[in-house]
């Protein structure tokens, strides 16, 4: 007879997707209640699986999600396994990180320890075609690194910095997790560009091979299958509502922000 909550189920939680703040995105509000559920059920066999699919994306998302992992691990004695498919690189990474061990494929994409933030530059283009912009603002920079203005050095030196700030936070989490596992230079593990599940391996950022299944069978012995748990997006009329109008005010936001990602 099967017992839902046997030792011989692993919970897995699936964390798929881009890092972003937005309904429908990976995120810590998206995940939040998934992990509630992995961590109830792990307290019987102490272990917990994360099957990561993901570029990256939102820092902060990134961080709020590997806090709230680490903060549940620590509180109820599980141990985090993470397994990265296809793709664990930058923020995906950064949530792999939130676990005490990782395993990937050899051709797995892993890494990516950077950050970057992008846009466009538009001034050119309406001064050519004669639009004329108007605007007022209260505070210098309150149109920091504007895209129909012409770029800023100071605008180029502040945001460098913020780019830096967040990359040595991501550089400690890597640290911190990792520990001495981490077996080559740092300019090779924190250059951010990324590598093949085999590189990975040899630097330190995995502790090996292997699939969902092979890992599962690994914790809890050769009879053990996964019990897969993933988050619940938005549905019905709720859905579009959400998409329609949160998708509108963030696009917004960003491109009024320099906004931080992980990829």
């Amino acid at each position: 007879m099967w017992l839902p909550f046997s030792k011989s189920k692993i919970p897995v939680v699936q964390l798929r997707g881009i890092i972003a703040a937005r309904p429908g995105m990976l995120n810590y509000a998206g995940c939040a209640p998934v992990l509630e559920r992995g961590f109830a059920i792990a307290k019987k066999s102490g272990k917990l699986v994360l099957a990561i699919e993901s570029p990256g994306g939102s820092a902060t998302q990134s961080d709020l999600i590997g806090q709230f992992i680490r903060r549940k691990a620590e509180k109820e004695k599980v141990e985090i396994t993470a397994v990265i498919g296809d793709l664990g690189a930058s923020g995906g990474y950064w949530l792999a990180c939130a676990a005490d061990n990782i395993f990937a494929s050899r051709l797995s994409i892993v890494g990516s320890i950077g950050v970057v933030t992008e846009g466009f530059g538009l001034s050119d283009f309406i001064a050519r075609h004669g639009i004329e912009r108007r605007i007022l603002t209260a505070g210098s920079n309150k149109r920091r690194n504007d895209i129909f203005a012409p770029r800023r050095a100071e605008d180029m030196a502040f945001t460098q910095g913020l780019l830096d700030e967040v990359h040595v936070i991501f550089k400690d989490w890597v640290r911190a997790r990792r520990g001495a596992r981490l077996t080559a230079d740092e300019a090779q593990v924190f250059d951010g560009g990324y590598m093949l599940g085999e590189r990975a391996k040899a630097l330190g950022l995995i502790d090996g091979f292997g699939d969902v299944d092979q890992i599962v069978k690994a914790l809890g012995g050769e009879k053990a299958k996964a019990l897969w748990l993933k988050p619940r997006p938005p549905r019905g009329l709720w859905r579009l509502i959400f998409r329609n109008a949160a998708e509108a005010a963030l696009d917004v936001a960003e491109e009024r922000a320099a906004v931080l990602t992980l990829r």
